[in-house]
């Protein structure tokens, strides 16, 4: 079935009488999304990807200052493209219609269960509009999406969002956020009998590092180089998302890969229960973590509690790294809009928050921090209106 199209909701206009947006109509919907770069620049090895691989054409590499013209250019023509937006019809008030596209994340993972309450949640509080919810491997595709035009609204961690402002191709001007939501933890995973008691230890073994396109891989890869390994050439590397790691542990095929996401993870949860696994500490590697780049230092010490996995047996608490996850949209999405997913999220916290235990941790007196974006002009109104 062919990607729906991005946004073709109708908004009334804001105070300013704007009522410009993105052109559906230039949108690239029903294509593949071309991975742009990975995040963030490699550190040297060989590359293990699939295919002819990240910037490459037919197998040969792009240079790169071409790369980034191109790159420009085809940001700029997709994010000024005008949009038509019309008034809503008589007597329907503030309330949006027509259909925007969310994108989440894999499907058995925190972000896709999350949008689809946040779905939910939007049904009840403006059941004209259509939320298309669009299954991603995760951060870096989601803003990749939305920088294309093929996505309204995403879900990214706040290193996935500093990377891609490092090297975006108009400053990162045309993203903001609505809403910060709830903080992934970064989870390494290990059979309860395993060797391995700390990153370092995985060296020439196989590991789980998550799908090309996701943020689970961009942190992974810089947690393995603060414990001195290289994800390329001193592990074996498989590109895998939580949707297969686990069975894969389950079988054999992998001694140990790393996660990140709100606690708990089901899927993780459902692999403690059918085999005995260990979480492994990753908080020491923090200060090293914070001389990788601009984008680590988003990532902050955190604590799994012991009944994070009721399965799994430990007498304390685990130290690890955890990293912000925002709501993200376009500049130049319309104010009224996003004023009223902002406001769906808020409302929506405890309904959520019940079936995805991480979501409870939502707050409105938090949500406006949203490094490294600023607040989108929509999102400011709700805030100003909850009397922030």
């Amino acid at each position: 079935m062919p990607t729906p199209p991005p946004s073709s909701a109708s908004f009334p206009s804001d105070d300013s009488g704007s009522a410009a947006r993105r052109d559906p109509a230039s949108s690239d919907a029903g294509r593949p999304v071309a991975r742009r770069r990975p995040f963030p620049p490699r550190r040297g090895g060989a590359s293990a990807g699939r295919g002819a691989g990240v910037g490459t054409v037919g197998g040969r590499g792009i240079d790169p200052d071409r790369r980034r013209l191109l790159l420009r250019g085809a940001a700029v023509l997709t994010m000024a493209a005008p949009v038509a937006w019309w008034a809503a019809g008589a007597g329907a008030g503030d309330r949006p219609s027509g259909r925007i596209v969310v994108g989440t994340g894999v499907p058995s993972g925190v972000y896709a269960r999350y949008g689809q309450l946040l779905s939910e949640q939007l049904e009840r509080e403006a059941p004209e509009l259509e939320v298309v919810l669009r299954p991603s491997e995760g951060s870096v595709q989601n803003i990749e999406r939305l920088v294309a035009g093929t996505a309204d609204f995403v879900i990214a961690t706040a290193d996935s969002i500093a990377a891609h402002l490092a090297d975006a191709p108009v400053d990162g001007a045309e993203l903001r956020a609505c809403v910060r939501l709830y903080d992934d933890y970064m989870q390494l995973v290990v059979p309860a009998g395993s060797p391995i008691r700390s990153c370092s230890d995985l060296a020439g073994l196989r590991v789980g590092v998550g799908q090309d396109g996701s943020g689970v891989q961009l942190v992974t890869r810089e947690l393995l180089a603060a414990a001195g390994l290289d994800m390329e050439a001193d592990v074996t590397a498989v590109r895998e998302g939580i949707h297969t790691m686990p069975r894969m542990m389950e079988t054999a095929r992998l001694d140990a890969f790393f996660w990140s996401g709100g606690l708990p993870t089901s899927a993780v949860t459902g692999l403690s229960e059918r085999l005995p696994i260990r979480l492994v500490p990753l908080g020491e590697l923090l200060p090293r973590l914070h001389a990788g780049g601009p984008h680590t230092a988003y990532y902050r010490a955190a604590v799994m509690p012991p009944d994070a996995y009721p399965a799994i047996a430990v007498e304390q608490a685990v130290d690890t790294v955890a990293v912000a996850n925002l709501l993200v949209t376009g500049e130049t999405t319309d104010a009224g809009l996003t004023e009223r997913v902002t406001r769906a999220v808020i409302n929506g916290r405890d309904r959520i928050g019940a079936a995805v235990h991480a979501a409870q941790r939502v707050d409105l007196r938090t949500a406006i921090y949203t490094r490294p974006l600023e607040l989108h002009e929509g999102a400011r109104r709700y805030y100003r209106s909850a009397k922030l």
